[in-house]
């Protein structure tokens, strides 16, 4: 999640737990706490793929914070004995504003690195969207209170369970587009295809499908409010036949690791340099994803690792358009993403009608 939001809910996870003992302290420094795992993002990795791999990694681990939190509240318990805190209440207090931020990342697209540094991928599972404003506004509120009127507690309570209520209807609508999904992949023969099913951005009400078969993914929306109408159905070329190529390099096997089928193979033109680039479908939407790398280089018959990968800029053509596309398919089955009408024919294999 953005850092605003880890922030408050440090803030609220502080105020609940000592805010009747620490008063807006506790909402302060439940804050600081709840952005520290961010402060990775300065590190320099030394390449894009890199630096984007590596990010919610040693500094996510639930290994790594519980022994922070733990050396914390001992120290707490040595230094302020005074403030009659218990050092079981300590570690309430540093475990759960630390724990619950990748805990909390986790249920995002992107997931975390919870188990670094065992060479698992990435844990998600994916109920909101990275910035939503109905979760992380009653953070802000509650917290907004506690440091307004001093009652550390009460509001950052309140915050807290109105937030954490959101997430549970989250996971709820992810489970009735999951239900909708079934009849219409099995239709296809994609029941046991891999999918990604997550929310559009800002909102629980419409989710984004990505499907992978084979050489294609699939893209549907579905929505909390669609009813019976079914979900249309566009299919893009995956470019699988250079998969081989990327594996190749231990960039590529990063990719690989961190995003699983989830990846788009294609050559481009840099540099009067045919280049092969590797694109993440999870984050964006089709012809606006934000993390796309290059990886290889074409010198004659063969293809050489570039030294250094370069993460590509996301066209910004037709970018507002496809955002109020989603924005309209909230409430309604119609219109579909129908991204080729302003992305390019050449991405779409199998438009539906209605586009």
């Amino acid at each position: 999640m953005d850092s605003i939001t880890q922030a408050a809910l440090g803030a609220a996870i502080g105020g609940a737990v000592l805010g009747c003992r620490l008063g807006r302290k506790a909402v302060l420094i439940g804050a600081v706490l709840g952005t520290l795992p961010d402060l990775d993002v300065v590190i320099d990795y030394g390449d894009a793929v890199a630096n984007v791999t590596e990010h919610r990694g040693f500094s996510h681990s639930l290994f790594v914070l519980t022994g922070v939190a733990t050396l914390l509240a001992l120290l707490s318990a040595r230094l302020a004995p005074a403030r009659d805190i218990t050092l079981g209440r300590w570690w309430a207090f540093f475990g759960l504003c630390l724990l619950t931020h990748p805990l909390l990342d986790a249920l995002t697209t992107y997931g975390t690195q919870l188990l670094w540094p065992l060479d698992v991928p990435p844990a998600a599972y994916p109920i909101v969207f990275i910035i939503d404003p109905l979760y992380t506004l009653p953070l802000l509120v509650g917290t907004g209170v506690a440091l307004a009127t001093g009652d550390g507690r009460c509001g950052p309570t309140w915050g807290l369970a109105l937030a954490s209520a959101y997430l549970v209807f989250a996971f709820g609508a992810k489970q009735l587009v999951e239900h909708r999904l079934e009849p219409v992949l099995a239709e296809r023969g994609l029941a046991e295809a891999p999918r990604l099913v997550q929310p559009t951005p800002f909102n629980t009400l419409l989710w984004r499908v990505t499907v992978v078969d084979g050489d294609e993914h699939h893209e549907l929306l579905v929505g909390v409010l669609d009813g019976d109408t079914p979900p249309l159905v566009e299919t893009y070329r995956r470019g699988a036949e250079l998969e081989e190529v990327a594996l190749e390099s231990p960039r590529g096997r990063r990719l690989d690791w961190f995003a699983g089928p989830f990846l788009r193979y294609e050559t481009r033109e840099l540099d009067g340099r045919k280049t092969l680039v590797v694109t993440d479908l999870r984050l964006g939407f089709p012809g606006f994803h934000p993390f796309a790398f290059t990886l290889a280089t074409r010198e004659g018959d063969a293809w050489q690792p570039v030294k250094v990968s370069e993460q590509l800029t996301a066209p910004s053509r037709g970018n507002r358009e496809a955002l109020s596309r989603l924005a309209g398919r909230i409430l309604t089955p119609e219109p579909a993403l129908c991204t080729s009408a302003f992305v390019g024919a050449g991405w779409v294999l199998d438009t539906p009608e209605r586009c």
